[in-house]
C-alpha cells in the first residue's frame, strides 16, 4: 500500500494518521509539534529544542496537510509549517536481540589489537555485545592494566568500593566469595547498587588446572522461558520488588528493584539475581509464597544445563558481559600449582551506547536498533 496519511476526523484535528505499506501510527498534534525538525524549533548544532514544549497550548490542531512518498508536510494552529520525513516517523522495526542458551555454536570474539586499533572491529565488538550480551577477546596483554587501553576506546572505568581494575583470586582470608575456591551461582553483580554497573569486563591473567570454568546463562532467555511455561510466576517476578544489599568495613550499599523488570513497552529489560546478597523485605505471606515459588523456577532456568555455557578462559582471553542481562558463575576450583587470577572491572552502560551510535553513525552504518528483524 503506498503511503497515506490524513488528519483524523472526530479529534478536533488533533491526530493525524499515517500509513505506510504494513505500518499504520497515530500521532498527536503537540508530540508532532515539539519535535519538529526545522532551525525555529531545533538548534541546529546541538539538535536540543528551542521552544518550551509545555508552554504548547493544549488546543494546538493540525491545520494543513500535504505530502509525498518521503515527506510530510504539516501546517498548525499556532501557525507553525514544518516538514517531516516518513522514515523518521515510522523506522523501521527494531531488531530483536538474539536470545540464546547451551546450543549456541560460539560466542562472538575479537582481537585485543583489533578492537584497540581498528573502528571497524571495534563496532562489531559492539553490536555483537548488544545482540548477544557477551563477547570474548582474545589477546589482552597479561598485565594487572592489561584491559584498560579498550576501556579508553569507550570511556572511563567505573570505579567501586572494590577500585577500578580488581583482582578475583582465592586468598587466605577472604572477606568476600568470589576470593575462595567455591563454585559461584549464576548471578547478576552488584545489584545494591544505583546504578548497577553496565557490563563486567573479566580478563584472565592465570587459571586454574582443574575446574574454575566461567558458567554463562542468558537471563533474557530465561526470563522469556518462564513466561512461556508459566505467565503468572513471570508476571509475579517483574510485579515484586526485593531488595540487595552488601555491607563490609567500608561500605553500606542498599538498592531495590524486581528479578525481571520491564521497560515502558513491557519488553524485558533488565534481570536481578543475587543470592548472596538478596534480602527481600518482610512482605505477607501469601506475597511471600508466591514470590518464593516463582523464585525458584527462575533459578531451576538459569542454573539448567540447556541453558548454560561453560567457556573456561585461557589467560590472555577476557569476557565483557552485560550485566543487565546476563547471569555468570563459576565452576569450584582446585590448584595444584600457581593461582587462579582473574582481573575485573566495570564499564556504564550510557558511555558503551554512546560509543556503539557514534561510531555507527559516523561510519554511516545503520545500529542496532535501526536495522530490520
Amino acid at each position: 500500500m503506498p503511503l497515506f496519511a490524513e488528519i483524523v476526523p472526530d479529534t478536533g484535528a488533533r491526530e493525524l494518521r499515517v500509513v505506510d505499506r504494513a505500518t499504520e501510527r497515530r500521532f498527536h498534534a503537540l508530540w508532532l509539534r515539539e519535535r519538529a525538525p526545522d532551525p525555529q524549533t531545533l538548534d541546529p548544532r546541538t539538535g536540543q529544542r528551542l521552544i518550551e514544549a509545555a508552554a504548547l497550548p493544549l488546543d494546538l490542531a493540525i491545520d494543513s496537510l500535504d505530502y509525498d512518498t518521503t515527506q510530510l508536510h504539516v501546517g498548525f494552529s499556532d501557525g507553525h509549517v514544518t516538514s517531516y520525513p516518513v522514515a523518521e516517523l515510522l523506522p523501521a522495526p527494531r531488531e530483536t536481540r538474539t536470545r540464546w542458551d547451551a546450543t549456541l555454536a560460539e560466542i562472538p570474539e575479537t582481537t585485543f589489537d583489533e578492537a584497540v586499533a581498528d573502528d571497524a572491529a571495534l563496532l562489531a565488538m559492539l553490536e555483537a555485545l548488544e545482540r548477544f550480551g557477551v563477547v570474548k577477546v582474545r589477546g589482552v596483554p597479561l598485565e594487572d592494566d592489561g584491559m584498560l587501553p579498550l576501556v579508553a576506546r569507550l570511556g572511563p572505568l567505573r570505579h567501586t568500593n572494590w577500585g577500578g581494575v580488581a583482582d578475583v583470586k582465592s586468598v587466605v582470608d577472604a572477606f568476600d566469595l568470589t576470593m575462595t575456591q567455591r563454585g559461584l551461582e549464576p548471578h547478576t553483580d552488584n545489584p545494591y547498587r544505583d546504578p548497577i554497573p553496565g557490563y563486567i569486563w573479566l580478563h584472565c591473567l592465570s587459571n586454574a588446572d582443574s575446574g574454575g570454568d566461567s558458567t554463562l546463562a542468558d537471563g533474557f532467555q530465561a526470563a522469556a522461558r518462564l513466561h512461556e511455561s508459566d505467565p503468572d510466576a513471570f508476571d509475579v517476578l517483574t510485579q515484586t520488588p526485593t531488595r540487595f544489599r552488601y555491607v563490609d568495613d567500608d561500605a553500606h550499599l542498599e538498592s531495590e528493584g524486581p528479578l525481571i523488570e520491564l521497560d515502558a513497552r513491557g519488553d524485558i529489560f533488565r534481570v536481578r539475581f543475587s543470592n548472596r546478597t538478596e534480602r527481600i523485605p518482610a512482605l505477607e505471606p501469601a506475597v511471600l509464597a508466591r514470590y518464593y515459588a516463582a523464585r525458584q523456577q527462575f533459578f531451576a532456568l538459569i542454573t539448567a544445563p540447556e541453558m548454560t555455557l561453560t567457556p573456561k578462559l585461557a589467560p590472555g582471553e577476557m569476557l565483557i558481559m552485560d550485566n543487565y542481562r546476563l547471569l555468570h558463575g563459576r565452576t569450584a576450583f582446585t590448584l595444584s600449582e600457581g593461582v587462579r587470577h582473574l582481573r575485573q572491572g566495570y564499564v556504564d552502560r550510557d558511555t558503551t551506547a554512546s560509543r556503539r551510535l557514534t561510531l555507527a553513525r559516523q561510519r554511516r552504518q545503520p545500529t542496532f536498533e535501526e536495522r530490520a528483524s
